[in-house]
């Protein structure tokens, strides 16, 4: 520890008296104690795992084009509902979440239901997922998810336009 020369202590080595006093600090303990919460601190963090997601995106050598009854659409304006339909027909609303787990969970059962129902009714069945500007980034990640849970790996994303907003609005 630090120890300062009195002059009590002084009369103790000699007795000669010094005008200045000397201080001598032990760095010791504190260079122990900062490297015990360093080490610490490194071993009890947890540190974070990025959090990706691997999309495979197929090279842009022109259209493809899809038999109609192949297609099904799923448009999610972000009103906590999507709406899907197979080829031109009308689109069907369902909620894109349970009501009692919220949006904290992955997407309702219908909505898994309906995409496992599909695909494997129709093995040519491409998905294309439209989300509005208005919906939140998360139900995009939810969609994606249960698709690759599903292991659906026939899916596109496209921009949620003025026409799927007309769609949208025929069939709420």
């Amino acid at each position: 520890m630090g120890m300062v020369d009195t002059p009590e202590r002084r009369a103790k080595k000699g007795g000669r008296k010094r005008k200045r006093l000397g201080f001598h600090l032990d760095m010791t303990p504190m260079v122990d104690v900062a490297f015990l919460l360093l080490t610490f601190f490194m071993l009890t963090t947890t540190f974070a795992k990025s959090n990706t997601m691997e999309i495979n995106i197929p090279p842009e050598t022109g259209e493809v084009s899809i038999a109609h009854q192949n297609v099904m659409t799923l448009r999610v304006p972000g009103d906590g509902f999507a709406y899907w339909s197979v080829g031109e027909e009308a689109p069907h609303r369902m909620p894109l979440y349970d009501k009692a787990t919220g949006a904290s969970e992955a997407v309702s059962k219908e909505v898994r239901q309906l995409l496992q129902q599909q695909s494997s009714a129709n093995k040519k069945l491409v998905i294309v997922v439209k989300i509005s500007d208005k919906a939140k980034y998360r139900s995009l990640v939810d969609i994606i998810d249960e698709l690759n849970l599903l292991k659906i790996d026939r899916f596109s994303l496209d921009d949620f336009n003025a026409q799927d907003d007309a769609q949208v609005h025929r069939a709420g």
